[in-house]
């Protein structure tokens, strides 16, 4: 099967100037790009041929920090990535990933209620099965996640791991990378991970490092301790020499605001000794997570069936919603995303003092124990702590890639009935506009949200237009690429992108998602 793609104006993913041109794909794989001035003295003939005039050509964008290992499994069409021009994500961030999975561990929260009877792997060969058999329209690279590991073998007390412990948990990460694991994620604010020692960390990244796997990591602070979790990083990488990527940087808190050119400083000078590989981020100011972060620490041990014997608890449930309720904390600031109970989904959108002007509810931490306890402690939240000034400095920064943070979405099936953040539907035009309006060429920018991100985790043949590299590829219109998705309603397209192709195959085209889908669990070379 040959794809002729007529007269668009080739933007090929390494920063080189555009020019106009043809570009043809032969099954999976680019067979040539051609310039207009070679294309008038030659006869291309092909199965067929897209008119790409006045549009851009350019590789499928690459999202450097993802969730949706899971999800596409459930909805293989990826309708939230592919419609924003996304051909590859970087699956199982933040410590959390879908294999391996044994003893107590469990899915987040809204995997586990959605896959239901679908959930049927423990390790990560046996999730490879499952996923090659839903045929899903992106590819992926995965991640082995620190906090499924723990889980696996310490569970969720809150306590360090034995040594023994330790050791199991080298042998599933080892397992785990030669199974097609790129590497090593860690949420350190999450369950079961915050418990763990620095210590535990490198032992785990040592492991990663000898299978020539990278490290990412969802930091132990990004608030108040931000300048210490670096330093825990940098020591890390020094430690082991594994390459180490910072997940979705920030500077979180009006009051750490200003410690952002500490932060800075401290990764460009890690950087500059090859110990760091950069960062990643989402182009807006509201976090997305879950709401029980907002429990005190003793309070959220053992993750959501412990969460909830405490809320049925008089006695404790005082005593968290003391606790909640002594935080400096801006409610104003806390919007409820996705709920699952019908008592709780008209709270979607609003901010807990929104609501609390609306209800009887006594204070902040009663209300969101009632959130919380009604929808089994599993309510997505949006916490607007981030400054609009200092998310402009760190996306200047030529080293910092897109990272959507988050999971596949579409707007009907069992993931219509989320309330996601409008990152999972608009990351890549969002992106693309903030550092085209400070200066940034366009061939530059297509280059951080491809080639560049290709070339920082390793995957060969892709990000790029050029002769024998995958055709993951995009015909699109830069004046009409907008988001479309808000924070009150995120189940919205993105516009201007025409067509996707992935591996030769086109699961998007017009505004239709074509059900043809091409993705492939990408290998570690």
């Amino acid at each position: 099967m040959t794809t002729l793609i007529h007269n668009g104006t080739v933007v090929d993913g390494t920063g080189a100037p555009a020019f106009q041109g043809d570009v043809l794909v032969e099954n999976d794989r680019i067979a040539d790009v051609i310039p207009a001035e070679a294309v008038r003295s030659l006869t291309l003939v092909a199965d067929e041929t897209i008119d790409a005039t006045g549009k851009l050509v350019s590789p499928g964008f690459i999202d450097a920090h993802t969730h949706s290992d899971a999800y596409l499994v459930i909805e293989p069409d990826a309708p939230s990535k592919i419609s924003q021009g996304i051909t590859t994500e970087i699956n199982g961030q933040c410590g959390g990933s879908v294999a391996p999975r044994y003893g107590e561990a469990r899915l987040s929260s809204d995997w586990a209620s959605i896959l239901g009877d679908r959930l049927t792997w423990r390790s990560l060969s046996e999730y490879r099965e499952v996923l090659a058999a839903a045929r899903p329209a992106v590819n992926t690279v995965q991640f082995v996640g620190h906090n499924t590991l723990r889980s696996s073998v310490v569970g969720y007390a809150g306590r360090a791991a034995t040594p023994d412990e330790q050791k199991k948990m080298e042998y599933l990460l080892a397992r785990a990378m030669d199974e097609g694991g790129w590497g090593l994620t860690t949420g350190l604010i999450y369950q079961p991970g915050k418990y763990s020692t620095p210590a535990e960390v490198e032992a785990l990244a040592r492991v990663a490092a000898a299978k020539g796997g990278l490290y990412a990591t969802h930091m132990r602070s990004e608030g108040d301790r931000i300048l210490e979790a670096i330093d825990e990083v940098i020591d890390l990488a020094k430690a082991t020499g594994i390459r180490c990527e910072i997940s979705h940087l920030k500077t979180s808190g009006p009051k750490n605001w200003g410690k952002l050119d500490d932060v800075l400083a401290k990764i460009e000078g890690a950087m500059s000794e090859g110990y760091l590989l950069g960062s990643d981020r989402y182009p807006f100011c509201g976090a997305g997570t879950d709401l029980d972060v907002v429990f005190p620490d003793w309070a959220g041990e053992g993750g959501c069936p412990a969460e909830c014997a405490r809320l049925a608890d008089p006695v404790v449930r005082t005593r968290i919603i003391a606790e909640i309720d002594a935080q400096d904390r801006d409610w104003s600031t806390v919007m409820i995303g996705g709920t699952w109970h019908p008592d709780t989904k008209s709270c979607s959108g609003k901010t807990v003092a929104e609501i609390l002007a609306s209800r009887k509810a006594s204070s902040p931490g009663s209300l969101v124990c009632e959130i919380l306890e009604k929808d089994l402690c599993r309510t997505g939240a949006f916490f607007f702590t981030m400054s609009e000034d200092n998310l402009d400095r760190i996306l200047a920064k030529p080293w910092i890639l897109p990272g959507s943070d988050a999971s596949l979405r579409a707007p009907w099936g069992p993931l219509g009935a989320d309330h996601p953040h409008p990152r999972a539907y608009a990351t890549m035009p969002e992106f693309y506009r903030r550092v085209r309006a400070q200066g940034v060429s366009r061939e530059m920018a297509i280059a951080r949200m491809t080639s560049a991100v290709a070339a920082r985790f390793g995957i060969r043949n892709r990000g790029v237009l050029r002769k024998g590299a995958y055709a993951d590829l995009l015909v699109w219109d830069a004046a009409t690429f907008r988001m479309k998705a808000t924070y009150l309603e995120p189940h919205q397209f993105t516009s201007g992108v025409l067509l996707t192709m992935v591996n030769g195959i086109v699961p998007y085209r017009n505004g239709e998602f074509t059900h043809r889908r091409g993705g492939r669990f990408l290998e570690k070379i």
